[in-house]
């Protein structure tokens, strides 16, 4: 596979300078020194995202400590100008008070796509454009397609390494603009480029853990944050009767059967957060599932959708749930989305098939076969289960 094939930039690589955002991971590594091996001028920058003291000696962390130290490491290896942008401020503001947030709402976040949408992707690139740079290129593991109506986000070749969902928040304006040399290679591939190239990260492991937490407890961080998330509850069935007492909603999320310590002639799964009374409803696993799924603030990447209209999409509603075909429907009035030209507002997911653990907070990213078209994050509603109205989670 040619891992350059997407960036499509024409005339002399010389020409053309392009900012890579260096995590101090292998992947970040890698695609900076593809694109200085191809002759752009490359300049590498990482982004100081949380205390350089919090993240010392953690494996899994990202964009602090010795993640940063890995980065200026690279950059001096492949001789190429290497930045450091305190966005320390922005990060907490935008993504872990965020995330912090969601949680006390009874939702389920996923802090890498408000980074990718509000850090990465706004902020990183207004510096990439502000430096005369021709792209923002990433170690994100998806492809940017060259279409009909101009650049399309479609999923990495290699399944098992595909990052798209924690991009569906990008616009067509940005996605003009970025770059994914990554998105047609294996991890093995990148790895073997590593080598090749004597990055010092060559051996370095992935990250695995939410990069602000890492090795550490999420719910400790989320009830300093949100006080109220960790505040002892009951734990109710459907009916609203009381099964057993909880240490605070930030420690579930809907689907978890793990936790509960409940006894019961059968397995309880938790159906829905209920953050107003503090309550985790509980049931069995066949009251998970739904077919009818809320979105909102959907974010669109292919031809406008007239409002009303039903589009065949597969969706995945967790980053590590196989899509699943399912009929999108937009509901009026639409707004304009942040690029301008993306229908941006309330949306109804059809599912061809009940599906269980759809959690408010979690995003639903809709596809047509390898493109991503677009999506949204799911809300409660009436259509979810565990409501009251609804067992099933049907209408």
């Amino acid at each position: 596979m040619n891992a350059l094939a997407d960036i499509d930039l024409p005339g002399d690589p010389a020409g053309h300078r392009i900012v890579v955002a260096m995590s101090g991971g292998v992947d970040s590594s890698v695609t900076a020194a593809l694109l200085v091996r191809a002759g752009f001028a490359v300049i590498g920058i990482t982004l100081q995202l949380y205390d350089h003291g919090a993240a010392t000696g953690k494996k899994g962390a990202c964009c602090a400590g010795q993640d940063v130290r890995d980065a200026a490491r690279v950059a001096e290896r492949l001789g190429i100008p290497h930045y450091v942008l305190d966005y320390e401020a922005r990060f907490r503001d935008e993504v872990i008070a965020d995330f912090a947030d969601s949680y006390r709402r009874g939702e389920t976040p996923v802090p890498c796509i408000r980074c990718n949408e509000r850090i990465k992707f706004r902020d990183l690139l207004g510096t990439a454009r502000d430096l005369g740079a021709s792209a923002l290129a990433t170690g994100h593991y998806a492809r940017r397609v060259p279409g009909p109506q101009g650049a399309e986000l479609h999923r990495a070749r290699d399944d098992a390494r595909d990052q798209s969902y924690f991009l569906y928040r990008t616009t067509r304006a940005e996605l003009d603009f970025l770059r994914f040399p990554l998105g047609a290679l294996a991890k093995d591939e990148t790895r073997a480029l590593a080598r090749e190239f004597a990055l010092p990260v060559a051996a370095k492991p992935d990250s695995q853990d939410i990069c602000f937490v890492p090795q550490g407890s999420y719910a400790a961080l989320v009830t300093r944050l949100a006080p109220e998330s960790g505040e002892p509850g009951d734990i109710v069935d459907a009916a609203g009767r009381v099964l057993g007492r909880h240490n605070g909603i930030a420690h579930f999320t809907v689907g978890q059967r793990k936790g509960l310590g409940l006894a019961g002639p059968e397995p309880l799964y938790v159906l829905r957060l209920d953050a107003g009374t503090g309550r985790v409803v509980v049931g069995p696993k066949s009251a998970l599932g739904g077919t009818r799924v809320a979105l909102a603030e959907l974010n669109w990447l292919a031809a406008p959708i007239a409002a009303g209209a039903g589009v065949r999409v597969t969706a995945k509603l967790r980053s590590a749930q196989p899509p699943v075909p399912a009929t999108l429907h937009t509901l009026p009035p639409a707004k304009r989305g942040r690029g301008g030209d993306e229908a941006e507002g309330e949306a109804e997911l059809i599912l061809d098939a009940p599906a269980g653990a759809i959690a408010p907070g979690q995003a639903a990213v809709l596809y047509d076969g390898e493109r991503l078209l677009g999506g949204g994050w799911i809300r409660r509603g009436k259509t979810l289960p565990g409501d009251p109205s609804t067992a099933t989670g049907e209408a």
